[in-house]
């Protein structure tokens, strides 16, 4: 299995990838054989790379998939001979975050700071330990602090000889024009819903049928697609927001289906937590010296170390609640384009097919100017959350206006 496998949809993100870790096998193959560094450049190969697409698109996919081809040891039994087989040492560590010259960084908190920036480039100064390159794989680079990306900037003006930067973010306008211009940019697209389910059902072993509803019904999003075939608690919960275009009649009802949708976000921030925070906690305790599921006092001294954590788990939660939040009205934009294509008597596929009545029902008690309107309630929703107001009231607002049409 070649590296490229789980790159869905990419094709010609791939060819060029494909095309720069060649070049980038050939730079090193030939300072080796000459006994010195090699520097980065010339060909397709560059040292810093951004990878924007919109979320699904699997921007961290291909990210990793270049950085495993880059340390890929035996291109010769990769198709056509190029790095990346997928089963080298170089590839399957890198694929499964164990490489010793592979840093993936990626966060659950609002943002990214000047420390953790400053860790990274002190990293990226070094040699490579036993790879062929010094690879920095960061997949949230839209959430670095505007200092963080000052930070940033001064190693991707410089970089070491043997490194590569390796930026995702969903647009260029999420990240620094200071760095974008020093990056080679790299533009995925929402992946078409047969490779999504394809590889849903090759890679994860779902059922094709549930497979293709789901990644039909998230419109390409690999990552959320999975989520729903896999977790029934979060096709309930996706269930339960596609109903509120029914449940805002009256203003009790906008008022109590916008707490209903609060409390969603709220429980599946909860359910990450319990998946999460107890493993940590756990794990903590036993490096800080307490014994292993007994409950035991913490030593002396370590209680800070256990409140950060806390601080982290918190800011965490607050994090998934916002991001859990934000793709409930991803689904909710969903259900009235599809009411929008049925009043329009278009050809574009219905992502929601298994709630034809509603959508019916909607479509048939309105025009497109109001599903219209209804659309950008919700998209003004969205921006009202990115500007931190308060999420119950942003939401209120928003189905007094899906009410009001």
């Amino acid at each position: 299995m070649a590296v490229w496998d789980d790159v869905v949809g990419q094709d010609r993100v791939t060819e060029q990838l494909s095309a720069a870790a060649r070049d980038a096998d050939a730079l090193v193959t030939a300072a080796e054989s000459a006994a010195s560094g090699a520097a980065v450049g010339g060909g397709s190969m560059t040292h810093a790379w951004l990878f924007t697409g919109p979320p699904g698109s699997g921007r961290a996919d291909a990210a990793r998939a270049f950085a495993a081809a880059l340390q890929c040891v035996s291109p010769d039994k990769a198709v056509g001979g190029a790095p990346g087989c997928g089963f080298c040492d170089g590839c399957h560590t890198t694929l499964v975050g164990t490489h010793a010259d592979v840093e993936i960084v990626r966060t659950d908190q609002l943002s990214i700071g000047v420390k953790e920036t400053r860790d990274l480039v002190r990293r990226a100064q070094l040699s490579p330990a036993g790879g062929r390159w010094q690879v920095i794989v960061l997949e949230d680079a839209d959430r670095l602090t505007e200092g963080a990306g000052n930070v940033l900037l001064k190693a991707v003006e410089e970089p070491a000889p043997r490194t590569v930067w390796l930026l995702c973010a969903p647009s260029l306008e999420d990240v620094l024009p200071t760095i974008r211009s020093r990056c080679r940019l790299l533009t995925l697209r929402t992946p078409p819903v047969a490779a999504v389910a394809e590889i849903l059902a090759r890679r994860d072993g779902i059922e094709s049928e549930l497979a293709e509803r789901m990644a039909r019904a998230t419109q390409g999003h690999i990552g959320r697609a999975r989520r729903l075939a896999t977790d029934e608690r979060a096709r309930a919960r996706r269930a339960a927001v596609l109903k509120l275009p029914l449940r805002v009649d009256d203003v009790g009802g906008c008022l109590k289906a916008a707490q209903e949708l609060i409390d969603a976000a709220a429980e599946d921030a909860k359910q990450v937590a319990e998946e999460v925070d107890a493993k940590e906690t756990e794990e903590l305790r036993a490096a800080l010296g307490a014994a292993a599921g007994t409950g035991s006092r913490l030593p002396r001294g370590t209680a800070g170390a256990m409140k950060d954590l806390q601080d982290r788990q918190k800011r965490r939660s607050t994090r998934t609640q916002r991001d859990s939040l934000d793709l409930a009205l991803v689904d909710l934009t969903g259900f009235y384009r599809d009411v929008l294509a049925m009043q329009l008597h278009s050809r574009v596929e219905i992502a929601n097919a298994d709630m034809q009545d509603a959508l019916q029902r909607v479509a048939s008690a309105s025009g497109p100017e109001r599903t219209l309107r209804r659309i950008e309630a919700i998209i003004d929703c969205r921006r009202a959350l990115d500007r931190n107001v308060a999420p119950l009231l942003a939401v209120e607002a928003m189905t007094m206006a899906l009410r009001a049409g």
